[in-house]
């Protein structure tokens, strides 16, 4: 089965749909606001540049979270191992669901050192994106440990086997 379409307004799930068969890692992103630290499981991340070393994400403008992040000099992405589909589905509900695994950097901003890797990073830069907003990071401190990543495509969770 082949769908062709032209992206817009009446076609949007179909785009949405179009989207979801690339299939992505999962992170949560992670900051310190002046009510405490906030979370957020975005699959909107990918590298930028080796030198310098920066990263992007993007939070769409509808979240109730995206101020916190906008506002916020400092940021980590953690990358989800395949084991950790709950705690993804945890914080792409609600942001406050820290927990012993997590520690504070230098900067306050909550680092999971129980995840695939986690980078921590000073915000660079900001773009206007449609209903998201780029934003770009320097990637100040990398931390790698073991497993397997979470991947996220149509619509579903599930793992990725090197062949």
């Amino acid at each position: 089965m082949s769908i062709s379409f032209i992206p817009g307004a009446d076609t949007q799930r179909a785009f949405r749909d179009a989207l979801g068969c690339f299939a992505t890692g999962v992170t949560i992103v992670s900051a310190r606001t002046e009510s405490g630290p906030i979370g957020m499981t975005a699959n909107s991340f990918t590298s930028l540049s080796l030198d310098p070393p920066l990263i992007l994400w993007s939070p769409a403008k509808s979240s109730d979270r995206f101020t916190h992040f906008t506002e916020a000099k400092e940021f980590a992405i953690q990358v989800l191992r395949d084991d950790q589909q709950a705690l993804a589905q945890g914080f792409a509900r609600q942001g406050d669901l820290f927990d012993a695994r997590w520690h504070d950097n230098d900067f306050g901003v909550p680092v999971l050192s129980d995840c695939l890797c986690a980078f921590e990073c000073q915000t660079v830069a900001q773009h206007d994106a449609g209903d998201h907003v780029i934003l770009v990071g320097q990637v100040t401190k990398a931390h790698i440990y073991s497993g397997k990543p979470l991947v996220f495509a149509k619509g579903a969770f599930g793992g990725f086997t090197a062949g």
